[in-house]
């Protein structure tokens, strides 16, 4: 209730209640602009899958509840999509291959299966890095093709929530569900200009996305606001018996995350390891941070200790598990899969059980650390990725990409939130020279996303403006 006010969707809602403009009409617009995004040259590629029928008959059934004043929730009309990963009724289960999912879905991933009970208009499902091996989004197969940055075409969207991201930056959609092992729901929303949430481990129920990494996937919401992905992480966050590792979660609020200022709190900084990026990139993220303390926060200085270790603990962790989720299918579907796919498999098939110990046994030394850090400190500030999105070029259209670097890279200031389980929410506070989004990341102590969107709803104010992507479309029209 505390933020209703602040949704950007709310131009959507008043007009909805005023009966003004409609779910239906909406729905409608959104069909046109599915229909016309992909005869696009190059084509957006954000939604792979969705249905005209399924979505007027969701909007129609909204449009009567507004009509009869009995809405489910303030996501009652609103647009939204889900990430490939999920099974959403009756899409079929791909997760960005072209072997998985050959039946229609008869059964919804709990995330979906709230959505629908909110009311919310499920538009379709989006495009993903190939299984969520990767961070660029690239995914050259039939069924999926490389999602476009709404803000220069010719740029990667980020992954592995790639067509998410560029979902709700083009304006299909202003709210979009993504998951995150390794900056999977951050990196697209950083590299196209979006706010991203990711919640604490086992916050939100995983359950029907297809299980790849058990030990660092969280999920979260992909949205135009900072106000938007706080009422749906409310609807989303809370037990699912049918997802076992959320189940002692403390209640979800969202306390003082209107306050006036940020009087009173400690936004930890390791200079060193925040200044590991672009010199484009550290100006912006530093000024924000001066924001920040203008607002009455103070800024520590604080040591995050074996980060190196933690990084490659963090890609011994999510590969291993993968690697073993995917062991039939890398033996029955190897010449299937993507070029990129097949390499990082057979890389993780090089780690050992002993390596795997080794790892576990960083993670309980990197939560230590950072239990010691949050006794001192309210969250942890951090350029959200190093870089601006990275430039498509022809050949990855037709082989895929594959830059190691760049996937190191990219997750520089991602893994720690995997690895330990902490949430994590980016917040886009301006622009390259080129015009591509720069962003600021915010991480708390397990179970605090609310100071996170307390402080991201200041972040908000800093950016003087929002550049309309050069692909944008307006769903209200």
């Amino acid at each position: 209730d505390v933020v209703r006010g602040d949704l950007v969707t709310n131009s959507q809602l008043l007009s909805c209640r005023s009966g003004k403009l409609t779910p239906s009409q909406v729905a409608k617009n959104i069909i046109a602009m599915l229909e016309d995004c992909d005869k696009y040259t190059p084509p957006l590629r954000a939604i792979v899958q969705w249905d005209k029928e399924q979505i007027m008959q969701m909007a129609e059934a909204s449009t009567a509840r507004y009509r009869n004043k009995c809405t489910l929730s303030c996501l009652d009309g609103i647009p939204v999509c889900l990430k490939e990963e999920f099974k959403v009724v009756p899409c079929h289960h791909r997760v960005g291959t072209v072997y998985l999912g050959t039946k229609p879905e008869t059964e919804d991933a709990t995330v979906a299966r709230k959505l629908r009970e909110a009311g919310a208009i499920i538009i379709g499902v989006s495009n993903m890095h190939e299984l969520g091996t990767g961070t660029t989004g690239c995914n050259p197969n039939r069924y999926h093709k490389i999602p476009r940055n709404p803000y220069k075409p010719n740029h990667f969207t980020g992954g592995s929530s790639s067509g998410s991201a560029a979902a709700v930056a083009a304006g299909l959609c202003p709210v979009a569900i993504g998951t995150d092992g390794g900056g999977s729901v951050r990196i697209p929303s950083s590299f196209c200009g979006v706010v991203g949430l990711k919640g604490t481990f086992g916050r939100i129920s995983c359950h029907g996305s297809l299980p790849l990494s058990y030990s660092t996937v969280s999920v979260g919401p992909i949205c135009t606001s900072v106000a938007d992905a706080a009422i749906v992480y409310s609807i989303l966050a809370e037990p699912d018996p049918l997802y076992p590792y959320g189940l002692k979660q403390p209640k979800a609020t969202l306390s003082d995350m209107c306050a006036p200022d940020l009087k009173g709190l400690k936004l930890g900084v390791d200079w060193t390891y925040f200044k590991a990026c672009d010199a484009e990139v550290l100006c912006a993220c530093e000024k924000a941070v001066e924001h920040l303390q203008s607002l009455g926060a103070s800024v520590v200085e604080v040591s995050l200790p074996e980060m190196e270790e933690a990084r490659v603990a963090h890609v011994i962790c999510i590969l291993s598990e993968m690697r073993d989720f995917l062991q039939p299918d890398f033996n029955k579907h190897f010449y299937e899969m993507n070029l990129e796919t097949r390499a990082s498999l057979a890389l993780a098939s090089q780690f050992t059980a002993l390596d795997y110990i080794k790892a576990n046994r960083q993670r309980t030394r990197s939560i230590r650390f950072l239990q010691e850090i949050f006794s001192t400190v309210n969250c942890i500030l951090t350029p959200a990725v190093p870089s601006t999105a990275p430039r498509i070029y022809e050949s990855d259209l037709l082989t895929g990409s594959s830059d190691m670097s760049f996937t190191v890279r990219s997750m520089r200031f991602m893994q720690l939130g995997n690895f330990t389980g902490i949430p994590g929410l980016v917040v886009p506070i301006g622009y390259s020279t080129a015009g591509l989004p720069i962003s600021l990341q915010v991480m708390a102590k397990w179970w605090d996303e609310a100071v996170l969107l307390r402080i991201g709803l200041k972040l908000e104010q800093f950016r003087e403006q929002t550049k309309k992507p050069s692909i944008y479309y307006d769903i209200l029209a």
